[in-house]
């Protein structure tokens, strides 16, 4: 019996094809050219800043100050991110920021302390992350109202408690830590808070089920549901984030300023969700980067630096601004419509 006879294999010179590397690897390099990108511009920035202003610009006083302006808006950044990323937004964090910081230089609030201080900032940030959440997640309305109406509700609330004049604190315990004195090998308090709040935002981004819930919410809503998502309750939960963070940088920034404004965080909105958004968090949801929005933030805040040691109008500077945000939503596009 004769056994049967295979037809014959021609090699047609051609690799057998290979199997395309995973998303996640795919992604990952992306993230990196990313963040290689914003370190090579705030780069160029540190370079531009060194070569027009020498003396000045790399004073290390100068330095410092850069990094402690960026504290603020870089924590009220860090929460913006994890809204921006679940595929809400959040208009009211100026004026949450606001509010909480003139509350929590009262008279009356005063009267406690640091603590005293310290714990309202906190829980006016927190209480009105509180509303944008429940408005938002249980109220069904849209993430742009809801904090449109806080923007403009805590903006007034703000006026009405100052009247219009600045509250001075008088506490010294607060004061203190925005003298040199109380930097830690050369580094200022607001500057070790704002670490802190980043690694913590990094970690929980990233690491933990709380973050990858913020992305499964933010990619598919009905998906993340459908998988046992509480999507109101994540929702909620990233408001309430939202707020501590505003909170967080009232109280820096009373230390700073040493006093509280009603006209304390003004644009904060627009700039945090302007370095999120350069940064490489995704407007729509789905992906979002911590390391990126505070990279953001410095290249932001250089910019701003730079700007003010050569003396040029303010206006040429959100022109500037204006352009790198539309190149990177360009560039945001364009990554998406490669994927």
């Amino acid at each position: 019996m004769t056994q049967p006879v295979s037809p014959p294999r021609y090699d047609s010179g051609k690799a057998p094809a290979t199997a395309p590397p995973p998303a996640w690897r795919t992604l990952a390099a992306r993230a990196d050219v990313r963040t290689l990108s914003l370190l090579g511009v705030l780069a160029v920035l540190i370079v531009i800043g060194g070569v027009t202003k020498p003396d000045e610009f790399l004073d290390t006083r100068n330095l410092q100050l850069v990094l402690t302006q960026a504290s603020v808006i870089g924590v009220v950044t860090v929460g913006m991110t994890f809204v921006i990323t679940s595929g809400g937004i959040d208009l009211s964090v100026g004026a949450i920021v606001a509010l909480a910081s003139v509350w929590a230089t009262t008279v009356a609030t005063q009267e406690y302390g640091f603590a005293g201080i310290l714990f309202t900032a906190l829980a006016v940030g927190v209480g009105c992350g509180l509303v944008n959440g429940l408005l938002v997640a249980y109220g069904g309305m849209v993430p742009f109202i809801a904090t449109l109406a806080m923007l403009a509700s805590a903006r007034g609330l703000a006026l009405q408690i100052t009247d219009g004049r600045t509250q001075i604190v008088t506490v010294d315990s607060v004061l203190s830590l925005g003298e040199r004195d109380a930097y830690v090998l050369g580094i200022p308090p607001l500057v070790l808070v704002f670490a802190v709040v980043t690694v913590i935002g990094w970690l929980v981004l990233n690491r933990t089920t709380f973050g990858r819930r913020t992305v499964a919410v933010g990619g598919n809503a009905e998906a993340a549901r459908l998988a046992g998502i509480d999507v109101r309750r994540q929702r909620l939960y990233l408001y309430l984030l939202s707020g501590l963070c505003c909170g967080i940088a009232a109280f820096l920034l009373i230390i700073l300023a040493g006093s509280g404004q009603n006209t304390n965080g003004n644009l904060y909105e627009l700039d945090a969700i302007a370095a999120a958004i350069i940064g490489g968090t995704l407007l729509s949801g789905g992906r979002g980067t911590i390391t990126g929005s505070v990279l953001g933030v410095l290249i932001f805040t250089t910019i701003t630096d730079i700007f003010a040691l050569n003396n040029l109008q303010s206006d040429v500077q959100q022109i500037a601004k204006g352009a790198i945000i539309v190149a990177a939503v360009l560039v945001q596009r364009r990554t998406a419509s490669t994927t």
